[in-house]
């Protein structure tokens, strides 16, 4: 949720613009490209993250009456909603809190349902019940997405991520389509190419370690790749990362 200025995200080809209007809620991880979009030195850019109890979550939707009927087009592990009044007051609520650790253990609790319960009748609610309910499709393609997450520098077989998930391989391409946008190759793809640009950025290796360490066998497929997602060899885009960050100093 953004207290000031704006964002745009990108997962593959659809982008998401939030402010402080709309909350963005992402109900599985996912490999995005973000870029804040309003904010300058005198009105900073800020936000708030909050991981929702998902356990939590599943006992609300059952007591409400269980997710819903499927929704048109599936259901992508991304969606907005509008940041109403009631659900910026829970939020600061809870973060008031913090000052008063005597407090945070027996209310937090309380808030915290209240905070769900706003997104659950939000717009973003009928996304959000069929992704975090158990035995839905989207929650074991939830599981595949996480699996994917953590290993995704070792090599994949689908037939193998697919057991792991409990659906069938077409099932999974399908789902996982209709969640992260892209195939499991090509979120396994985004992931390294996320991570090695990380490295790359923070750390003194050379492009071939950062290829190695995230999956890659080939230098020359990873520098191939790696300017496909982001415009520039890995080199060109560390060089121009350094220099803007220079300029900040």
């Amino acid at each position: 949720m953004i207290v000031r200025g704006s964002k745009r995200v990108q997962l593959g080809g659809t982008t998401y613009l939030y402010d402080e209007s709309r909350f963005l809620l992402t109900s599985v991880d996912l490999p995005t490209v973000t870029e804040v979009l309003e904010a300058t030195e005198a009105s900073p850019y800020l936000s708030l993250l909050m991981r929702l109890n998902l356990p939590v979550a599943r006992e609300m939707i059952a007591e409400m009456g269980g997710p819903e009927a499927p929704l048109p087009g599936g259901t992508t592990g991304m969606s907005t909603g509008p940041a109403t009044v009631d659900l910026f007051d829970a939020i600061e609520r809870l973060v008031r809190l913090l000052d008063h650790p005597q407090d945070l253990e027996h209310i937090g609790a309380l808030i915290q349902r209240e905070i769900i319960y706003r997104i659950l009748t939000s717009p973003a609610g009928a996304r959000f019940r069929q992704t975090v309910m158990l035995g839905t499709r989207s929650q074991r393609t939830a599981k595949a997405i996480s699996w994917l997450r953590d290993n995704y520098a070792q090599s994949m077989s689908i037939a193998n991520l697919a057991e792991h998930a409990g659906m069938g391989i077409s099932t999974l391409h399908h789902h996982f389509r209709e969640i992260t946008s892209m195939s499991p190759l090509q979120y396994q793809k985004h992931l390294r190419l996320h991570e090695a640009r990380r490295i790359l950025r923070s750390e003194n290796v050379d492009a071939a370690i950062a290829a190695l360490r995230v999956g890659y066998e080939s230098p020359t497929q990873f520098n191939r790749e790696y300017r496909r997602m982001f415009g520039a060899s890995p080199i060109q885009d560390v060089t121009s990362f350094r220099m803007s960050q220079s300029g900040l100093d």
